[in-house]
């Protein structure tokens, strides 16, 4: 995701338009819960503010794959992010090195590192519950709507009498 700047920095152009489609590969996905990321949109600008430094506005929309949390099949979980700043300050956020910003700009790092703040902490499918057995022998599976009698209702009638 590099582009050339140069005649950005000269005042030549006002923006730079960014309309991309990305698949990331296996080697991406590498250490996170992601199961597959395909055809992620990208779509904004990047472009010098009054004060002469270059801003990224995007919007970034997909569909990540995770597990479900209970059964570990594939899950799809639609998801979209705004990003929006100075390109300098957006990699400090994120401990990037990146110095020069006088030829090209890669903005895979940011990209990558707002979808991975999307991610969920954990995804459940709609199917996952419907096989899951709700009792047994000694207990039930309560949800809490039930009316539950507290354990100590046969020692409080007792003290009523």
């Amino acid at each position: 995701m590099n582009f050339d700047i140069t005649r950005l920095n000269n005042n030549i152009e006002k923006n730079i338009l960014i309309d991309l489609t990305y698949s990331f590969n296996k080697d991406d996905l590498t250490g996170t819960d992601l199961i597959k990321l395909d055809d992620v949109k990208i779509e904004g600008e990047l472009f010098k503010n009054s004060l002469g430094n270059i801003e990224l506005n995007v919007d970034v929309n997909g569909i990540m794959v995770l597990p479900c949390a209970i059964t570990l099949k594939p899950v799809d979980y639609p998801f979209h992010t705004n990003i929006n700043g100075e390109l300098c300050d957006l990699f400090k956020e994120f401990d990037e090195k990146q110095i020069n910003f006088q030829n090209t700009i890669d903005i895979f790092p940011i990209i990558w590192e707002n979808i991975l703040l999307e991610i969920p902490m954990r995804v459940v499918s709609d199917e996952a519950y419907s096989n899951v057995k709700t009792s047994g022998d000694g207990w039930r599976f309560e949800t809490g709507e039930e009316k539950r009698e507290s354990p100590l209702s046969e020692l409080m009638d007792f003290y009523n009498e």
